[in-house]
């Protein structure tokens, strides 16, 4: 069994200022999507989902059929390519969209554009975060444990300190688990960075309380594993959303929110997976000369061929 990837691809990046998915950063213009495929490649997944825009779906097709037409999965097969994309119309029927409104729903309408493509256990990631060879090896072994089953997902969760900035504060997603491993909640923390004392503080965004964090306190980076009938709770929870909130223009429907409805409501658990991989991306302009250098430094030590792709 070969897990599917699912590719969270549609965000311009505003404040990076350009579409940073397809910025070249490795030694030889490799971008972080092209260490991401090749990641998961080694870790056994066989088809990969691009959740794009329809106004950079053609570009973003020609760019992948020229990096990765050759690529093989484990065994011998081609790797398996898909897009489908995330506009504002694609809503279920019955609702419509305030004509004011520009963005699309969020990353939980975005994961619903890939549910007619996928019909196993898959994984989602952000198409401009860096996660780690062993992270998509966690992700894959616990896709191919759960074929067949239900109700159960995962969350992959970074060790707080392998995903902090140098140029300052982050934002991150502290996770909640109890002593089984079971995902509890996931809640938002921003000016996360570390003290002179080596802890790491950061302020709660629900009671806007100053915590302060062991570093190896697991956050959640949009890492995340799933079995199909996800996509049916996703879907109830969406038109839910719609009902009380699709009128504002800037309300989004969030994947951490479904998996924590799910939780509540007693429709599903989720694993919490600790990887000891070290995430990085880019946010803004200035961090693309750190994520440059990192990718140099993979490379120099061969964890990566370069190029990456023939």
């Amino acid at each position: 069994m070969k897990p599917t990837l699912l590719v969270l691809a549609a965000g311009m990046g505003s404040r990076y200022g350009g579409l940073k998915q397809m910025d070249g950063l490795g030694p030889n213009g490799e971008t972080i999507i092209d260490y991401s495929i090749y990641d998961a490649v080694q870790a056994g997944f066989g088809k990969v989902v691009y959740i794009v825009r329809e106004y950079f779906l053609e570009q973003f097709r020609e760019t992948v059929r020229k990096k990765y037409s050759h690529v093989r999965c484990a065994d011998g097969s081609p790797l398996e390519f898909v897009f489908v994309t995330q506009e504002l119309d694609k809503i279920p029927a019955g609702f419509s969209v305030n004509p004011e409104r520009q963005k699309p729903w969020g990353t939980g309408h975005a994961l619903l554009m890939a549910r007619e493509v996928t019909d196993g256990p898959f994984a989602v990631i952000n198409g401009d975060d860096y996660y780690g060879r062993e992270s998509f090896r966690i992700a894959a072994d616990w896709c191919r444990a759960h074929e067949g089953t239900r109700g159960v997902y995962a969350i992959v969760g970074f060790e707080l300190d392998h995903t902090l900035s140098e140029s300052g504060g982050v934002s991150r997603g502290i996770c909640h688990y109890d002593s089984d491993m079971q995902l509890t909640g996931v809640v938002e923390h921003l000016n996360i960075a570390k003290d002179p004392d080596g802890m790491v503080s950061g302020d709660n965004s629900e009671t806007s309380e100053h915590v302060r964090f062991d570093g190896r306190t697991l956050c959640s980076m949009n890492m995340w594993c799933f079995t199909p009938d996800y996509f049916e709770g996703s879907k109830r929870l969406f038109k839910d959303f719609l009902r009380q909130s699709g009128s504002e223009l800037k309300a989004e429907f969030y994947l951490p929110f479904t998996v924590d409805r799910m939780i509540k409501d007693g429709e599903a658990r989720c694993d919490v997976l600790s990887t000891p991989s070290h995430w990085f991306g880019v946010t803004y302009k200035e961090d693309r000369p750190g994520v440059v250098a990192k990718f140099a430094q993979l490379v120099a030590e061969g964890v990566y061929p370069s190029p990456l792709y023939d």
